[in-house]
């Protein structure tokens, strides 16, 4: 019998291109002091970037530490080639991250270890993590790096590397949604060891965050499959697969999913750490 993960979702995967001089310039793209929407119509091959020791890939960085912004994490859509990756993939042994595969099939080798990885594919990595990653396929892969400054804390420890499949993962139910409203959870949120969480979150037509989350956490949130509206510190957007979203700390949230299919997006959050008293970067 195969142990191949069986797909049960779909997952929105940009891939570049540039639009022709009749398309019109305005689009939803908006960067406010408490909000940013990155819509999937602007990453386009002309804000395409690359990275020092990795061959055949480019990516576009969706966000990125921003001094009076969002501080705490960047988050990339790497594309990589047939034959291409990397040796030498993270230059900063401080940083710590988090792998989402949306299109195509990759291999991350970890301390030695091999790992394949498809659609749905999640792995952390720890900081200081010897890590390979190649694209052994005859097709592109696509995938989220998430990245973050690991901050250790005197008697946790480091949390373990881990390799798994969202489908291989029964989602936590809202309370009070009747099942409108999941969480798909890669840790357990009483292992303070890690200091953010990368979790998938889904909703059915009709679920709803039905108040403005107002909280510490920055977000970034990007929309795996369906449409929705978004209420952002009072403005209402709608969002749709491919779109990504920038939350500062305390921005104002919620969202209704009208349908008629499926609203999930990955969702990165920091967690688990005092607030630091003397500027970002303080002990």
């Amino acid at each position: 019998m195969s142990n191949k993960t069986v797909k049960k979702h779909s997952y929105y995967a940009p891939t570049g291109g540039h639009p022709p001089q009749t398309q019109l310039l305005s689009d939803r793209a908006v960067f406010t002091e408490a909000y940013a929407i990155i819509p999937k119509g602007v990453l386009r091959d002309i804000v395409a970037s690359f990275l020092p020791h990795w061959e055949k890939t480019r990516l576009w960085v969706l966000s990125r530490p921003l001094s009076g912004f969002a501080e705490t994490f960047s988050q990339y859509i790497m594309e990589v080639q047939p034959g291409g990756g990397s040796d030498r993939p993270e230059l900063d042994p401080g940083a710590e991250g988090v792998l989402f595969v949306v299109e195509g099939e990759m291999t991350l080798t970890l301390n030695g270890e091999k790992h394949q990885m498809e659609e749905g594919g999640y792995a952390f990595i720890p900081p200081g993590t010897d890590w390979q990653l190649h694209n052994q396929a005859d097709r592109i892969v696509r995938f989220h790096w998430i990245r973050k400054a690991y901050e250790p804390v005197e008697g946790l420890g480091t949390p373990e590397a881990f390799v798994v499949n969202e489908n291989d993962i029964e989602p936590v139910e809202m309370a009070g949604t009747d099942g409108r409203w999941t969480t798909t959870r890669f840790v357990d949120m009483q292992d303070l060891r890690h200091d953010m969480h990368v979790n998938i979150v889904n909703f059915q037509p009709g679920g709803v965050i039905p108040f403005d989350e107002t909280h510490v956490m920055e977000h970034g949130l990007y929309v795996l499959e369906g449409k929705a509206v978004y209420h952002l510190n009072q403005d209402w957007v709608e969002v749709e697969a491919g779109d990504y979203m920038w939350l500062r700390a305390f921005c104002p949230q919620a969202c209704y999913a009208g349908g008629p299919g499926p609203f999930r997006y990955l969702l990165y959050k920091d967690v688990n750490r005092h607030m630091k008293l003397n500027g970002f970067g303080a002990r």
